[in-house]
């Protein structure tokens, strides 16, 4: 228990630091002299009152540029937390995080309850911070309730912040919550890929939502989002061949993309079997991955939606 408090420590302490080089790097002056004192006496004990200033005042103080850092910088981030991807970030968001961190190094006994009213009183972009600062914190298991509500948010910047560049999700929610949370993002119209570990997280029990969902759509003459055969991974079954079929002879070459390569990764040899009447669509789902048809489609060209 001791080595685990200390190695806690330690590695909050490396967050810390880290986070504080990179806005030192992007701040001017000014703004770093007023982040610097802050956190110092956030260090130091600060009252709880003063937490709560400094956290709101940080936008008009540091302003909400995007977080500019070198493939260094991302190296060390992963190794610092597995999945993390601060590039998508801005300054206000690094900024209230490092204020977190070292309200909690200063405040170890207390920082829980004043965390929990922070929640409470948070306006959306706040909200984003604290969200994305999930994975970050002493003992992020803790907070899979919180992480679960910001999914339920009617928020969907809120939800994208949970949801989207976020390694939390992928770690530390049950099966449960994170198949309510992909199906969510298909409902809300946010980019499946964007969900870290999305093709590990795959599971028949998501499956099954997703076709329902797709027979939903079908039924009102409405299209489906081809992420979402994805998101299926490997747990197509026989049941839903016909619905392939449909996918496979869509008009839409991404929608036949799509659904071959659902077809390939199928542990169902009966779906793996359509492929065997379209060869070009054979050769393809060889020859491709659900990564490089997201670069061709998505990542390439960002205005076309993936419906």
């Amino acid at each position: 228990m001791v080595l685990a408090s200390i190695n806690q420590s330690t590695h909050l302490n490396r967050t810390i630091n880290l986070i504080f080089d990179w806005l030192s790097n992007q701040l001017d002056n000014e703004q770093l002299a007023w982040l610097t004192q802050k956190q110092s006496e956030l260090l130091k004990g600060a009252t709880q009152r003063s937490f709560f200033i400094a956290f709101s005042l940080v936008p008009r103080r540091l302003g909400k540029a995007n977080l500019v850092l070198t493939d260094e910088d991302l190296k060390v981030a992963i190794e610092i937390c597995p999945g993390w991807h601060p590039q998508h970030w801005r300054v206000d968001g690094l900024a209230r995080t490092l204020l977190v961190l070292s309200l909690i190094k200063g405040n170890s006994e207390d920082y829980q309850s004043i965390l929990d009213q922070l929640f409470s009183a948070a306006d959306i972009d706040e909200l984003v911070a604290l969200y994305q600062a999930l994975p970050l914190l002493p003992s992020p298991e803790k907070y899979q309730d919180r992480a679960a509500e910001g999914i339920r948010t009617n928020m969907s910047v809120v939800f994208n912040a949970v949801a989207l560049h976020n390694p939390y999700p992928a770690h530390y929610l049950s099966e449960l919550a994170w198949n309510q949370m992909v199906l969510k993002a298909i409902f809300i119209d946010s980019p499946l890929h964007k969900i870290i570990s999305l093709d590990h997280r795959t599971n028949p029990a998501l499956s099954q939502m997703l076709i329902d969902y797709a027979h939903e759509r079908w039924a009102a003459d409405r299209s489906v989002t081809p992420e979402l055969w994805r998101a299926m991974g490997a747990f197509t079954t026989d049941s839903m061949t016909e619905d392939l079929i449909k996918v496979l002879d869509h008009p839409d070459p991404m929608q036949q993309e799509a659904g071959a390569i659902a077809c390939m990764i199928s542990h169902s040899e009966k779906i793996k079997s359509l492929l065997e009447s379209r060869p070009k669509l054979k050769t393809f789902s060889q020859q491709q991955t659900w990564n490089s048809w997201t670069q061709n489609y998505l990542d390439s060209n960002p205005t076309h939606t993936a419906k």
